[in-house]
């Protein structure tokens, strides 16, 4: 039975679906990371986030964002044009699920940063299974950590995933001819794996992107 509850079509401001984007880093253009996550079929925990990321006990996770996929651009303005897509049921069956936000300075806020600081040399408590999705936005010296916005979803730990797992590939459209072309042949010659899930621009609109997950 699944946990997520049913979503309406018409309600536009919901999603069935989380994206993680393939961003760009050093050496790395977003494209090249987005191809080593679907060669690799594994989305690396690199970073840890969440109340207490600096503490020793600290679980790195994965980052997803369920923002409308007719609103994929803002995701795209800032991490790049390439990534993928999973249905909710998929990450929260593997143990993810959406952050929660305690502001800076509120009582929650300080209730959680008391709970890590006090588990600070114990990484077995449990608070380390619940600190990774709890984000505490404000404004720290001169940065500001704000990115509500993102409704953000997360992993602990690599996400390894099949071919076959993907709902959609978020790909520029002038790249998708090309693209199921390598995918083709990646099967034909049997030299990495394939992936025949619908592809996406992120800078489609609604009808478009509709008529590419539901034809």
């Amino acid at each position: 039975m699944t946990l997520i509850g049913t979503i309406d079509p018409s309600w536009k401001d919901m999603s069935k679906y989380v994206v993680h984007f393939g961003k760009e880093t050093t050496g790395k253009s977003a494209y090249d990371n987005a191809i080593s996550i679907l060669y690799a079929r594994r989305i690396i925990a690199a970073n840890a986030f969440g109340a207490g990321r600096n503490l020793a006990p600290a679980r790195k996770s994965v980052c997803f964002s369920e923002v409308p996929l007719h609103h994929l651009k803002r995701l795209a303005d800032v991490r790049g044009r390439h990534g993928i897509g999973f249905r909710k049921e998929y990450i929260v069956e593997r143990g993810g699920g959406p952050i929660l936000y305690a502001y800076k300075d509120t009582p929650q806020a300080k209730a959680i940063n008391a709970m890590v600081h006090a588990a600070a040399h114990d990484a077995s408590s449990p608070v380390w299974e619940v600190a990774p999705f709890v984000d505490l936005p404000g404004t720290y010296g001169k940065s500001k950590y704000l990115y509500e916005w993102e409704r953000e979803w997360r992993h602990v730990g690599d996400l390894n995933f099949s071919e076959t797992d993907p709902a959609f590939l978020i790909i520029p459209e002038d790249l998708h001819e090309a693209a199921r072309d390598f995918f083709h042949s990646a099967k034909v010659d049997h030299v990495g794996p394939s992936y025949e899930c619908p592809f996406i621009d992120p800078y489609w609109g609604e009808d478009e992107i509709a008529g590419a997950l539901y034809s």
